[in-house]
């Protein structure tokens, strides 16, 4: 089994490198989705609702009343991953295991956070995805409907390249185009400028 975690900042262009995995037939486990999966369970949401308040309503998650809460500080963030992290990193270890059953050995974790979770200890690789901030915010903007008050206390919330650039011993790659590479051959190339960060920088 091969498995691939995947990290970086809200809007940096994951997905980009997700859809690479999935072309040369690596299992995509996004976590932001195993996490909306896990925010529906009455564990999770009773622990949300003591944690933030008024954030669940007739018995489902409000995403935008706890996405306004939760990303309003680096401690409330802190808060949130962990109630959710632990879940999370259960049922991620739930979906390997039926994946192998169905004969899936090759595996792709989409983790914005990867090393918070300990996620990154499953991983024989770490890709980072990394953009500017002008461009993340523009993302941000149009993927998520934000307003500027939120877009500032998303990127405010969100890790920072300083924080990822911090894990560089960790980090396997950090380049969008040479994922192939390292999907299937292990090349690896450890070296970052502008011309590199052109298809992360480019526009789903």
């Amino acid at each position: 089994m091969k498995i691939i975690g995947l990290t970086g900042p809200s809007g940096s262009g994951k997905s980009t490198v997700s859809d690479i995995a999935k072309s040369l037939g690596y299992f995509v486990i996004d976590c932001d989705k195993v996490s909306r999966e896990i925010s529906k369970k009455p564990e999770a949401l009773e622990k949300l609702e003591k944690a933030f308040g008024g954030v669940v309503k007739e018995g489902a998650l409000d995403r935008k009343a706890l996405a306004k809460k939760a990303f309003s500080s680096k401690e409330k963030t802190e808060i949130l991953n962990s109630i959710m992290l632990p879940l999370i990193v259960k049922k991620i270890d739930e979906h390997i295991s039926d994946a192998q059953k169905k004969g899936e050995n090759l595996f792709l974790l989409d983790a914005p956070t990867l090393f918070e979770s300990g996620i990154d200890k499953k991983c024989g690789a770490v890709v980072a995805v990394l953009a500017d901030e002008s461009i993340r915010a523009d993302r941000l903007i149009k993927r998520d409907g934000l307003t500027k008050s939120q877009l500032k206390s998303r990127l405010k919330s969100s890790k920072s390249e300083d924080s990822i650039s911090s894990k560089n011993s960790f980090i396997s790659l950090i380049l969008v185009y040479a994922l192939p590479h390292l999907l299937n051959d292990g090349v690896v190339v450890p070296v970052l400028n502008e011309e590199m960060l052109s298809e992360v920088n480019s526009p789903r």
